[in-house]
Parts: structure tokens; sequence; C-alpha cells
């Protein structure tokens, strides 16, 4: 199973990881490639070599024209901004987890609601970048697992639009509830909202290093330089045993007295949550009375987080869980040139050998609608040109 370890010594930001993605080997044209579908103008995406204490590492830089630095826009902004762009599915889905992480701990801190909150600290275009690229960057390792070390945070304070604020700042403070974190004395900021937002979604668990065959690794260089500390976040790729990343937890519950209208809400709660899978089942519970199973699957760190969900979002008294193995296949993203346009296509392979693939649906509904033609038309005609380039035909 392929691993990726963030080594957070110093903190973690979205300037880093991008940093740590490029010089662990991923294409900084590729990143760029992806995010130009956005159509997001008035930034530059750069990366040089730099030193960082005794050690090199990358340092990307998003560099944004004042005007476009000044613009602000709220988590429906971005949302419509993802969705028209021809990002695939699992970086669009991906993002806006992020984003939506971000949009309710500083709706949290301001003590208002999410569609009032204009990203003005954790970005308008910087931050879209950041965490768009990152996303692209993570989906180019193909990776099965991720895992992380503690968070240092830093301490003192730190300068922004708000004013001076302690460290970690309140949003980021809220980013890290139930992560494992700590301060070595450093007086900066070394853990952003954007980073806590994003290992927060993508690693299973915090840790040290696990069992791996070390193939490669990255460091990506920080904004401060700081005397006599390494300001880098290192991320190390490799093989590992497939004991964290093959267990699975099934929450479990069942309701027989709840408005149906909520199923909806709560199936997005879940999958914002960090659930796998979310699925409803037709049951009959006692004195005959028709009910609804709700099973989430999720990877055992975000039990908790689904559990209180189940809890607080619904009208069950209590929930049940067990604890499970899963075999899963290799999964990858591959986009197929097609008459209609681009098509992201999912691939699954084991041991190399690719087992099943099949046309993302939603983009493959998309042109359907736009092309006033049947869905099954797209479809067919993309799993015949994925077939082919699949098999070296294309």
């Amino acid at each position: 199973m392929k691993i990726a370890y963030f080594d957070c010594h110093s903190g973690i930001s979205g300037d880093m990881v991008l940093g740590a993605l490029v010089d662990a080997g991923v294409k900084l044209q590729t990143i760029r490639t992806g995010l130009a579908s956005l159509g997001l103008k008035g930034y530059e995406l750069k990366s040089r070599r730099v030193k960082r204490g005794l050690f090199g590492g990358t340092k990307v830089d998003v560099d944004v024209s004042a005007k476009a630095h000044t613009h602000s826009r709220t988590f429906t902004d971005i949302e419509q901004l993802l969705k028209r762009s021809k990002l695939p599915k699992s970086v669009i889905e991906d993002s806006l987890e992020i984003f939506l992480r971000l949009g309710k701990a500083e709706a949290r801190v301001h003590r208002t609601r999410i569609d009032k909150v204009h990203f003005h600290e954790v970005g308008a275009v910087d931050s879209i970048v950041d965490i768009v690229g990152g996303v692209i960057g993570m989906q180019e390792l193909s990776v099965h697992q991720v895992l992380a070390s503690p968070l240092n945070t830093g301490e003192g304070t730190v300068k922004c639009d708000h004013g001076v604020l302690p460290v970690p700042a309140p949003a980021t403070l809220e980013l890290l509830k139930g992560i494992p974190c700590y301060s070595n004395g450093i007086p900066y900021e070394l853990t952003t909202p954007t980073g806590a937002a994003m290992i927060g979604f993508w690693a299973e668990a915090f840790q040290s290093l696990p069992l791996m065959k070390i193939q490669k690794s990255g460091y990506g260089a920080g904004s401060h330089v700081i005397k006599e500390h390494a300001n880098l976040l290192r991320i190390i790729v490799g093989e590992g045993e497939s004991k964290g990343g093959n267990k699975v937890v099934l929450v479990e519950t069942n309701i027989d007295d709840m408005n149906p209208e909520f199923y909806d809400h709560i199936m997005d709660q879940l999958f914002s949550a960090g659930a796998l899978d979310v699925f409803y089942t037709s049951v009959m519970m006692k004195k005959n009375r028709p009910a609804v199973k709700i099973s989430v699957l999720a990877p055992p760190a975000k039990q908790e987080a689904v559990s209180h969900i189940l809890l607080t979002e619904t009208s069950t008294f209590g929930i049940r869980s067990t604890e499970m193995d899963r075999i899963v296949l290799d999964r990858q993203s591959m986009e197929v040139q097609t008459p209609f346009g681009k098509v992201a296509v999912k691939v699954g392979s084991l041991d190399g050998q690719v087992m099943h693939f099949s046309p993302e649906y939603e983009n493959c509904k998309q042109i359907a609608r736009k092309k006033k033609i049947p869905v099954k038309t797209v479809y067919d005609s993309v799993l015949r040109l994925a077939e082919k380039k699949l098999t070296g035909g294309y």
C-alpha cells in the first residue's frame, strides 16, 4: 500500500504543501494546468530552490496582483467557481470539503453563518491556488493512505486583517480540534488555517512514522527564515503495510420517527465529516414499525466525528459500531479526450493490472445536458475510448 507521511515538525501551510509535493516529484506544470481551468486571473505560480537552516527545499509562491488580492469570496462563490471548472470530480469534491472545513471554522470563531463568511484571511486567489493545487498534487501522488505527525503550531502573535491574534489563530485552533499538536517555543505562526484544514481532511491518523519502505521524499519551505530551525514541511512517500488503511468502522443506527426530508442533509454532513460511504436500508422494527437503517463506513480516525453527527442531527438515542477489514483496488483517475471534450475516468487496479474502469457519471451528465444527447451515448463513447487508451490502442 502506498503511503504519504507528512512530517509537520515545523507546522504546515498551503504553500508548504505545494512545495513539498513539487519537491517530491509532482510537476508544477501539472498543477498549473489544472488550476487554469478555474479561470482565475491575476496570479502567477512559481517555484524556486531555497535553504531553510542547513537544508534545501522547494518554495512555491503564489504571486497575486494587488487588484486580485483585494477580492474576497464566500463559500458559495468558491463552490460555483469549482463546479464551473473542468477539473475532475474528485478534485472538486476534495477541494470543497477543505473549504467547507475552513468556512465552518471561520463561522464558528466569528459567531456567524458559513454563508456570511468572506474568505479574507484564507484567501481569495492565493488560498484557492494553495488548496486546489494541493488537492491536484496529492491525487498525482496516487497514495492509498495519508498519515501525519503531530503538528507544531508555533506561538506568539500573528498580524492579520482582524488585528493582532494569538498563535494558533482562532480559526486554526478550531480546525485543530481532535488533532495532536504542540509548540516547541518558536515565536511564529507555523500552522496556518489552510494547512490545518488540508491535513485535517487528508490524514487518517496522527502518529510516528509507520513501518514503510521509503521511495521518495520532498521538502516544502515556509516563508519564515528561522535561525537554527529548518522551516520545512517534509513529505515521505513509500510502500507500507496495509494495517491502518484496510481498517474501517461501520457506524449504524435505526430511525423510525424522523422527518424523511432530513436524510439528504444528514448524508451531506456525514460525507463532509470524512465518511467513505453512507447508505440507507429499509427495515422493520418492533411493533412492525417501518424504519430506516443509516449505515456509515468511515476510517477509524473519523468515527467520533460521524458518531457526533448521527447523535445530534438525527432522532436516534444511540448508535452501534463495528471495526472491519476491507480490501480495495488501487484507484486512479485519468482523463480521456473525446469528441465531447475531456472526461475523467476512474480506474481500479490490482497488482498493477487494471480490473475495472468507469467514466465519471457527473461529467457525462453535464455533457449530455449541454449537447442535448442521451447520457448513455456519452457514457458508452467514453467507455470505448478509455478501453482503447488503457489497452494501448488509443
